[in-house]
């Protein structure tokens, strides 16, 4: 990763923030964007001279448009795009929730995901390369309670990843998704206090360190994951998580 230019959506905290540090550590130009100004500034100033940060909220168009603008002509290309930010709420029976609050978990979580796409997908078209990773879950294949606008819009971020590779992939570029798992972040917080489904019963033990999706992240833009373009790598599997080097 060395020289390469990595932008991280969602940078401010969890998963994000893990994989800024991997990524920083490895000798990658990090540009970290979040809505929170002020923790991708902290981070930013943590990791040195060759990290950035923007504040971009996923769900504008014009503000990722304006960041992967940014970007580029400050580093002069974009080498890697994780589209990693996302929320939770609102979780809600869909007998009773909300629709402004579904329609803006659906402009964070699936709009966010094609705003990214839409803005980095041409430029990467011109270096002939690129990588783009979408931070997916099990809820965007099995149905939980309580979760309808995160599992649909999960689902339909999964499937945009999908077209994107079938798109693109004879460009040179590189796409494919991410499933975790449960992490130990704030998300899980939010859900242990909500007491909805089995996932808020879950024992704290059994979520994986943010650091695990980090290195994971790090290592699907390397050719040992090329087998997954198009598809989902799920850190659920031991065989990933020994190819990751997390386990023997």
């Amino acid at each position: 990763m060395q020289g390469k230019v990595v932008v991280i959506t969602g940078a401010s905290q969890g998963i994000g923030a893990s994989a800024a540090r991997v990524f920083a550590a490895a000798g990658a130009k990090v540009v970290l964007l979040a809505r929170s100004e002020a923790k991708i500034t902290a981070l930013a100033e943590e990791l040195g001279g060759a990290a950035m940060a923007l504040r971009c909220d996923v769900s504008v168009w014009s503000d990722v448009a304006a960041a992967v603008e940014a970007v580029t002509a400050r580093f002069g290309r974009l080498d890697v795009w994780i589209g990693n930010a996302g929320v939770i709420e609102p979780i809600a029976k869909l007998a009773e929730v909300d629709p402004l609050e579904w329609a803006n978990s659906v402009a964070i979580n699936l709009n966010g995901v094609l705003h990214g796409m839409r803005a980095v997908l041409p430029v990467m078209r011109s270096q002939a390369a690129g990588t783009v990773i979408t931070l997916s879950s099990g809820a965007a294949h099995n149905p939980l309670e309580g979760w309808g606008a995160y599992c649909a819009a999960k689902a339909g971020a999964a499937m945009l990843t999908r077209v994107a590779q079938v798109e693109e992939g004879a460009n040179g570029l590189r796409i494919m998704g991410l499933s975790p798992g449960t992490v130990a972040t704030q998300m899980q917080v939010k859900i242990k206090a909500s007491g909805v489904n089995a996932v808020s019963r879950l024992d704290p033990s059994a979520h994986i360190p943010p650091d695990w999706p980090a290195r994971c992240l790090m290592w699907m833009c390397g050719p040992g994951a090329d087998s997954w373009l198009g598809k989902e790598v799920s850190l659920r599997d031991d065989v990933i998580r020994r190819a990751v080097g997390l386990v023997e």
